[in-house]
């Protein structure tokens, strides 16, 4: 049986087909959203089908997640993307007691128990600050693209200070500091450093480890780093953090199954 999740998420929508034999993903993929997010989770889900063999009379239930879950008519259930998050991590990273989850909109952190259920977490989803938004706008002050970024800070000898909260007000302050001589590379050490401060501001910076980032932001290389250098502990990048929120949705709905009870957060 194929169990499937979708994540709606803000900037990309994400579907996980997890074979309940196996326990293991069968397939995966990662579109950008549209402005009809059922249509565009669909096309992915029946492509994901398509082009892995899969016979659509073996798929079982779909689980929505994510900022446009309600949206996934094709979904029998919706569960919230911090419960979908911490399956997913779990079944990923299973020693892992701290997430921090940065997506294009909106940031998050879970801490988690021993048997991986959610014991508390945060989220910053009023603000581009601290999200993969404000890391795409100042990347593109800057006229680097965004997964050179992390290269590019590496660079630096002396990071700038970005203290603008706002990212309108902080793509302001980099075009001030470009005309006073600030390099490119200080610049983007600074612009990471203050995504992992803002980070660290909303989970406090005594956090139970391992620590595991996910998100797409977690692709940006050097974010770890800059969070490890806040935090002042390791922080390990999920496995293909882009569909562990996904991968959650899909083991939810396979547990539902058994009628496993699902857990909430």
């Amino acid at each position: 049986m194929i169990c499937a999740g979708v994540d709606a998420g803000s900037r990309t929508a994400k579907v996980v087909l997890f074979d309940s034999d196996s326990l293991g993903v069968a397939a995966a993929g990662v579109v950008d959203q549209g402005i009809d997010q059922d249509a565009v989770a669909d096309a992915l889900f029946v492509r994901l089908i398509r082009e892995n063999g899969i016979d659509p009379s073996q798929v079982g239930p779909v689980v929505g997640t994510g900022y446009g879950r309600k949206l996934i008519r094709f979904a029998q259930k919706t569960i919230t993307e911090i419960t979908c998050q911490a399956a997913g991590i779990r079944h990923s990273v299973p020693e892992a007691r701290t997430i921090i989850d940065i997506g294009g909109q909106d940031s998050k952190y879970l801490r988690l128990n021993g048997n991986g259920s959610v014991a508390d977490f945060a989220m910053n989803d009023r603000c581009a600050a601290g999200t993969g938004r404000f890391l795409e706008l100042l990347a593109a002050q800057l006229g680097v693209r965004l997964d050179r970024l992390g290269e590019i800070a590496a660079l630096s000898r002396n990071p700038a200070i970005i203290s603008s909260m706002c990212a309108v007000f902080a793509e302001t302050e980099i075009v001030g500091l470009l005309a006073s001589g600030i390099t490119t590379a200080d610049i983007a050490a600074g612009v990471l450093a203050s995504i992992a401060t803002r980070v660290a501001a909303m989970s406090g910076r005594n956090l139970d480890g391992p620590i595991v980032l996910t998100g797409g932001v977690a692709l940006v290389p050097g974010m770890e780093a800059a969070l490890e250098s806040i935090l002042g502990q390791p922080v390990a990048v999920a496995p293909r953090p882009q569909i562990t929120c996904a991968l959650g949705a899909a083991i939810l709905a396979w547990k539902s199954l058994n009628g496993s009870p699902t857990p909430t957060a």
